[in-house]
Order: C-alpha cells, then sequence, then structure tokens
C-alpha cells in the first residue's frame, strides 16, 4: 500500500468523527439552553421575590461563569448582560427599601395637634383699650338742682350754671386733663377752676377744702371736696363752663355733648 493511501481516513473513521462531532455538539447546546432556563427562572420581579430573589440571581450568576473547557467560545453565556442584570436588581432593591421606609416616616392622614407634629402657637392679639372718655363727672352722685339761668333771691340776675346736690365732704374730680388755680370769692365762696387745653375753664364753687391747690392734674384727680362756703343755703358743688373769651354757658348741653347726662 502506498504511503499517501495509508495517511487517508477510512469512511467508518470518517463517520465516527462526524458521529462524535455531532455528540459534542448537541451536548453543548442541550447545556445552553439549560443554562438559560434557569437565569429566567432566576431572575423574577424584585416585587415578588424580594432578598431572596438577588441571591438566586447571584448563584445563577456563579453557575454561568463556570464554563466547561469542551465548550465552544459560542457556547459561553454573556457574562456583562448577567452583571448588568444583577446590578439592576440589586438598585431595585435598595430603591425598594427606601421606598419602604419613607412610607413609614409620612404622617397619616387627618392627624390631629399632639401627634408628634409640630403645632402652630396663636399668636397673642392686642387687648383693645376702651376709648377713654373726653368728661367725667365732677361728682359720684348724679341729680341736679337748680339749673343754668334759674331766677331767685339768692342771684342777683340769673343761676350762672348747675347744682349738684351732694353731701359735704363729697369728692370734687377733675372732669379734664388741665391746670388747676384756686381763690376766694364772697358769693362762689371757695373756688376750684379748671382750665382745660383748649381755653375751656370749669369753675366748682362753694367747697370746703382743696386736694389741689395749682398745677397740672389728669381728668378724675380728687381735687376738692364738697362744703357751702360763700353765698349758699347748704352743701352742694355748684358747676359752671365758662368758653375761652366768654361769659358761663349752660354746662348740661356741655355735658350731653361729650357723652354724659348728668340729671
Amino acid at each position: 500500500m502506498a504511503p499517501e493511501a495509508a495517511a487517508r481516513p477510512t469512511r467508518a473513521e470518517l463517520r465516527l468523527a462526524a458521529r462524535e462531532q455531532s455528540r459534542a455538539q448537541r451536548r453543548g447546546a442541550a447545556k445552553a439552553a439549560t443554562r438559560a432556563a434557569l437565569f429566567r427562572v432566576a431572575v423574577p420581579s424584585v416585587a415578588a421575590l424580594g432578598v431572596a430573589g438577588a441571591a438566586g440571581v447571584t448563584v445563577v450568576h456563579e453557575q454561568a461563569d463556570r464554563v466547561p473547557s469542551q465548550a465552544s467560545a459560542a457556547d459561553a453565556p454573556d457574562r456583562t448582560a448577567a452583571k448588568q442584570t444583577a446590578q439592576q436588581t440589586a438598585a431595585d432593591l435598595d430603591q425598594a427599601a427606601q421606598a419602604s421606609r419613607g412610607d413609614a416616616r409620612q404622617p397619616l392622614s387627618g392627624a390631629q395637634p399632639g401627634d408628634g407634629q409640630p403645632t402652630a402657637t396663636p399668636t397673642a392679639q392686642p387687648t383693645a383699650q376702651p376709648a377713654k372718655p373726653k368728661v367725667v363727672m365732677p361728682v359720684a352722685q348724679h341729680g341736679l338742682g337748680e339749673l343754668f339761668g334759674a331766677a331767685g333771691t339768692h342771684w342777683m340776675n340769673r343761676h350762672t350754671g348747675i347744682d349738684f346736690p351732694v353731701d359735704g365732704g363729697s369728692e370734687v374730680y377733675a372732669v379734664t386733663d388741665g391746670t388747676i388755680r384756686t381763690q376766694w370769692n364772697p358769693f362762689y365762696g371757695y373756688m376750684s377752676i379748671l382750665k382745660m387745653p383748649d381755653g375751656t375753664e370749669a369753675w366748682m364753687c362753694h367747697l370746703r377744702a382743696y386736694k389741689v391747690r395749682k398745677g397740672p392734674v389728669k381728668q378724675g384727680d380728687v381735687i376738692a371736696y364738697v362744703g357751702s362756703s360763700g353765698n349758699s343755703t347748704g352743701p352742694h358743688l355748684h358747676f359752671e363752663i365758662r368758653p375761652p373769651g366768654s361769659g358761663p354757658v349752660d354746662p348740661l348741653p356741655w355735658f350731653l355733648s361729650n357723652g354724659l347726662d348728668p340729671r
């Protein structure tokens, strides 16, 4: 037999080699299909498996990296895709955990003050102060005796003021802020004259004694005490109003215009 004929494989050897190659290819294809099926099962939804799914992905990833030595390059799994899938799964798990913690921190709807939430401190509103009256009564007791313009034997012409018939020793008050001066008159007796800021004067007469003889006073201050000095028939307070540069006018309309009715 020639050397070239001895080197050629026989038909039987060729058929045997073809069968071996076919079996190797089928074994590689079956293993690749098995790995793909396992990979699909091991990567389910994160919401279904949670942390256990991530562990399964890690196991499959490790098994996929073990490529049999006899397998061809085409049978090797795509390692880059598997790593990206595992990283995405881990990121999804972390986001789910953060969302769960965030939901736990959200306050319950309709929570009432005092359930751990800060409550707004109401701002204190300033208390409205009552308006200061423009004028106060010269004595505490209401009621009038002789009125302005009355005629009688006690006056040379007409009565120049109004009389408050109160007990001797009763307090006499400053009807407004102003300045006090005092004097004696044989008809008016002891007098206390209050000059107001606009120049109007209030004359209070027939006093028993003074408490303030001179100087500024505030509305409502006690300035004197009721008596029966001068041309008087008994204890009472004679009260006159004299506008600037004018003689006496009726005090009753002046009181009424300032919101007081002494009657």
